[in-house]
């Protein structure tokens, strides 16, 4: 039987905070593969999110059986390089005061020293953020654009920068896009559609830079809607969804497992001639020109007789 084997492989996922949303399943196909994991996760809900795990209140149970032992949890905040582009408020706020590392050059310096180099063969970027998301893109201040941009598009560029020559020749990188680089999605504002558009040119640059310089895949994954705890801050997630299963060429919406798998696969040696692409996995909502309701295809074909 062909299967996706990640046995011997370690896995950096950025940006897992809760085991609602679309990196924590991919944390659990990882793993379920085979694959060693360490996260990256904000500050701002780094504490909550260890005693969580601690507790054993999050979901565990891997795919196929099995319970997720996460190898490191990092503090990380991709919005920052290096400790010398962190703002002096940011450094006194009492979330980051204890932390001695935080930055993507200081989670790559860290991983190093625990693990030496290179020690990677997965990076995974599930890092999105748009403080003015719920504003019209006409109404998006320079600031809140710029730091859409930042959050959700160069942090992809930045952990490959810093983070790719820890990773393994032939190995993968993978982020998460949406629709609404291609597409409009009112309601999806303060400049997130710009940033999933960048992040999806990034992706093909990237896939070039990096697989000339280190041997590396990069690929994103455009998926669709999913009500997490994170997407809450868009304040009408539950609007999309609806259209979406409503809307979408399968009809109903895809499961966070649906994503992970996909992610699992690119990042194996199943999709070793694979890099530079977006994949949709979305039920087709992508490939939808109209809205599907009250159009249905008819669940059998008429019968037609001779003459």
């Amino acid at each position: 039987m062909l299967g996706i084997d990640l046995s011997g492989k370690r896995a950096f996922v950025a940006g897992v905070g809760d085991d609602r949303g679309y990196g924590w399943a991919i944390v659990k196909a990882l793993a379920a593969a085979g694959a060693r994991v360490c996260v990256g996760t904000w500050p701002p809900v780094l504490r909550i999110f260890r005693k969580s795990l601690e507790r054993g209140k999050l979901d565990l149970v891997l795919p196929g059986g099995g319970e997720l032992a996460i190898e490191r949890v990092y503090p990380l905040d991709a919005a920052y390089d290096t400790p010398a582009d962190v703002p002096a408020e940011v450094r006194e706020d009492k979330r980051y005061r204890e932390l001695d590392a935080f930055t993507v050059q200081e989670v790559a310096d860290r991983l190093r020293q625990d693990f030496g180099e290179p020690c990677l063969d997965v990076l995974v970027h599930s890092l999105a953020n748009g403080p003015e998301v719920q504003k019209a893109l006409v109404d998006t201040s320079r600031a809140g654009y710029l730091a859409a941009l930042s959050a959700s598009a160069y942090s992809l560029v930045s952990l490959a920068q810093r983070m790719g020559p820890l990773v393994r020749r032939s190995g993968a990188v993978v982020s998460l896009s949406y629709l609404a680089a291609e597409r409009v999605i009112p309601g999806y504002g303060g400049g997130m559609s710009s940033a999933k558009a960048a992040l999806e040119s990034d992706t093909r640059t990237l896939a070039f830079e990096a697989g000339r310089r280190w041997g590396v895949r990069v690929n994103t994954i455009s998926a669709g809607p999913l009500a997490s705890r994170a997407a809450k801050a868009i304040g009408q997630i539950d609007r999309m969804v609806e259209y979406y299963e409503e809307n979408s060429a399968l009809g109903g919406v895809n499961q966070a497992t649906d994503v992970a798998y996909a992610a699992a696969f690119l990042c194996s040696p199943l999709a070793g001639g694979i890099t530079g692409e977006t994949l949709h996995v979305d039920n087709g909502y992508h490939a939808m020109g109209m809205v599907a309701q009250p159009y249905l295809v008819p669940t059998s074909a008429p019968t037609s007789g001779a003459e």
